[in-house]
């Protein structure tokens, strides 16, 4: 390990009392969150500017991570959201064509706390026995007692809405691979599906396989009404991954209710608890979550296994939807609601945009362009 004993301390403190001591490779100060584990081997770029983990600090279980720097193609969103990344060893001369710097600089340039030398397998192997926790990284102070006292009067995520922090200010078009700003046109394009997205958190690689798929994309702010939505003349809505808890955005829930019965939609992870919501299923706290790029997952209709990119720590309760929408994907690890249908409508639990893979269940967004078409047709 590269000479962690000329490297700033820094402490991890858990609300049952567990304390790890390791060094900050990058920032410096103190950063609350909950604790939860990631078993991806690669894309941890991708996972530090996924809006969905805002309010989590976020552990890797691959023992090396920064190795292939940050590039600029990789970027989920425009800037970083989890609350802190701690790895088993930080990599500090990182090597690759695309990048244009190193993790190290990309974390302290937003202000984030990158923490290294710790034993992530004791971290994971707590996490998972007993659930996701509060926690505390610190650089300043290592009284274990004091800290913990700021991890117990830190409020979690249950009851929080965390979409509003992390959701656009203003409406804006998708065009090229980018966020474009201006007025979205009244006019649509005679060729293209136009979707509007309601960002609760929205990965770009959702946008960028709109856009592949043939769609005008536009992207409105969480707390946009199904009036305002349907006032952009949308032949299909898509309702975003995001952080937090889902039974803290009624206001959400209400505009998919508002929205189902009137044009296509298509719910990813978030979206898919809202809308679970909206037909009066609920959710429930997981005990850790499912955080990774390898969640083993079934499709009912064709009893295929897929295996997806996952990043939740809430989830629909199955029988809470059971007779309102049918059942079109379960989780193999623990028959959890991995999905659902309707006429129109169709949601999932887990990212089908996958970056940075699996890619088995890309698919999607081709059914979802093609109910749109289908829906034209039987509209006009």
């Amino acid at each position: 390990m590269p000479l962690l004993n000329k490297q700033r301390r820094a402490i991890l403190v858990l609300e049952d009392k567990s304390v790890f001591d390791g060094f900050a490779f990058a920032g410096e100060g103190e950063t609350l969150g909950e604790v939860v584990f990631n078993t991806g081997m690669t894309g941890y770029q991708e996972i530090i500017t996924d809006p969905s983990y805002k309010g989590q600090i976020v552990a890797m279980t691959y023992p090396l991570v920064g190795n292939y720097g940050i590039n600029n193609e990789d970027m989920e969103s425009a800037g970083i959201h989890l609350e802190g990344f701690i790895v088993r060893e930080h990599q500090p001369h990182p090597s690759n064509w695309r990048m244009t710097k190193s993790l190290k600089s990309f974390l302290e340039e937003r202000g984030k706390i990158g923490m290294e030398g710790i034993d992530t397998r004791a971290l994971t192997r707590r996490l998972r026995l007993a659930g996701s926790m509060k926690g505390i990284i610190s650089t300043v102070s290592f009284n274990a007692e004091e800290l913990r006292e700021k991890v117990n009067n830190y409020p979690g995520l249950v009851g929080r809405d965390l979409v509003r922090e992390v959701a656009c200010a203003r409406p804006y078009l998708w065009d090229g691979g980018v966020p474009q700003a201006g007025k979205i046109p009244a006019k649509k394009s005679a060729k293209k599906p136009r979707v509007v997205v309601l960002d609760c958190g929205v990965k770009y690689n959702i946008l960028r396989l709109l856009e592949k798929n043939g769609c005008e994309v536009f992207v409105v702010p969480a707390a946009t009404s199904a009036n305002g939505i349907l006032s952009y003349n949308p032949d299909g809505v898509l309702l975003s991954n995001g952080p937090g808890d889902p039974a803290a955005l009624p206001y959400v829930v209400d505009t998919a209710r508002d929205v189902l019965d009137k044009k296509p939609v298509f719910g990813i992870c978030l979206g898919h608890q809202i809308i679970s919501q909206a037909v009066g299923g609920h959710t429930c706290k997981l005990k850790f979550g499912h955080h990774g790029i390898n969640q083993p997952v079934k499709n009912l209709e064709t009893g295929r296994v897929e295996i997806t990119s996952q990043n939740h720590g809430f989830v629909v309760v199955p029988e809470s939807v059971e007779g309102k929408a049918k059942k079109t994907f379960t989780n193999l690890n623990d028959a959890t609601s991995e999905g659902i249908k309707f006429d129109r409508a169709m949601s999932v639990q887990y990212h089908p945009e996958a970056a940075p893979g699996p890619r088995d269940t890309e698919y999607l967004f081709e059914e979802f362009v093609a109910m749109i078409k289908k829906h034209q047709r039987e509209t006009k």
